[in-house]
């Protein structure tokens, strides 16, 4: 890893490794070359990440997937926690008064039975 040979102000010919690291220590600079690959091994790696647009649509694709699966999991527990007691209790109090005023809720029923019957006979 060390300086980038642009800046360190020597001179990058190919003809001497003590040139660009700066040590004569072929260890060293087996090191250095292990690390420099390591890190073009990763950059190239990131490059090809960023390049695959299929893999990139396939995970926003499973993100959003997943947002709206927990999405839609959390309203269901929410209908399922608030629909059983409101449709129950709407239904008692309608069914109520239906019983306390029959001439309205029989009026209306006749009236729906009308206009059915009149739109079926149309058709």
């Amino acid at each position: 890893m060390g300086e980038d040979p642009r800046t360190a102000g020597t001179a990058v010919t190919g003809s001497s490794d003590a040139a660009v690291t700066g040590s004569g220590d072929p260890e060293e600079i087996r090191r250095e070359i292990e690390a420099t690959r390591e890190e073009l091994g990763d950059t190239v790696a990131a490059l090809a990440a960023k390049a695959d647009v299929k893999s990139q649509a396939k995970q926003k694709f499973q993100d959003t997937k997943a947002a709206v699966v927990g999405k839609k999991d959390e309203l269901a527990g929410k209908a399922k926690q608030a629909s059983p007691q409101t449709a129950s209790t709407a239904a008692t109090s309608a069914s109520q008064k239906a019983r306390e005023n029959p001439v309205p809720v029989t009026a209306a029923g006749a009236f729906a039975f009308g206009f059915l019957a009149g739109w079926v006979m149309r058709r």
